[in-house]
């Protein structure tokens, strides 16, 4: 694994204003430190991307956008769900689960991005999917292995998501509901089902 990544050229076809537009364009939603994540978390998916075969453009663009609308209000996320007619029953969760499924709608409309793997990948980034692209697998260990994080066992994942991607979904979605166990959190459904099909990955 190299500790060089090569920042793809955009084409036509996704975000056709180039890459330095789109981290702009990113850059003016969120604060510095997430921004400073967000970079972080496009390094390791075109790392990741290489890898797996998987088109760079796309990892950098979903990677880039992933976090877009994290720190967006309630009100925003709320208006949202209600305009595009979402499942109402994402109004009793909130930003964790909302930043991916309803940030996935903000992309589209604010940033023109209609590339139906990467707008996945994005809604599936923090919980999963039973059917996940080999990109949206991508985006959703990125997140969670960029080289900012640290904690126990990062060093194992990280190197898994080289070695077995779909391991390391599974591996991050047990630990993930272990973590809100032990916490006593509310756990979306959905992320059950992540596990139910990536754990024996």
């Amino acid at each position: 694994m190299s500790n060089s990544v090569s920042y793809p050229t955009y084409q036509e076809n996704i975000y056709p204003a180039g890459r330095n537009d789109l981290i702009d364009k990113v850059k003016a939603q969120v604060n510095q430190g997430r921004f400073e994540h967000i970079l972080r978390v496009e390094k390791k998916a075109l790392e990741l991307a290489e890898r797996w075969d998987v088109d760079a453009e796309q990892a950098s663009i979903a990677a880039l956008t992933h976090d877009y609308a994290k720190q967006r209000s309630d009100e925003d996320f709320l208006a949202v769900i209600d305009q595009k007619k979402l499942d109402p029953d994402l109004k009793n969760w909130g930003n964790y689960l909302w930043h991916g499924v309803v940030g996935a709608e903000m992309v589209h409309d604010e940033l023109g991005i209609t590339h139906q793997d990467v707008l996945d990948a994005i809604r599936q980034h923090t919980i999963g999917a039973a059917y996940m692209t080999k990109l949206s697998q991508v985006i959703y260990m990125a997140d969670y292995v960029e080289d900012g994080r640290d904690f126990p066992g990062v060093a194992e994942v990280r190197a898994l998501a080289f070695e077995d991607l779909g391991a390391s979904v599974g591996w991050q979605t047990k630990h993930t509901l272990e973590y809100l166990l032990s916490k006593n959190g509310r756990i979306y459904p959905g992320t059950i089902t992540t596990y139910n099909e990536w754990s024996t990955k």
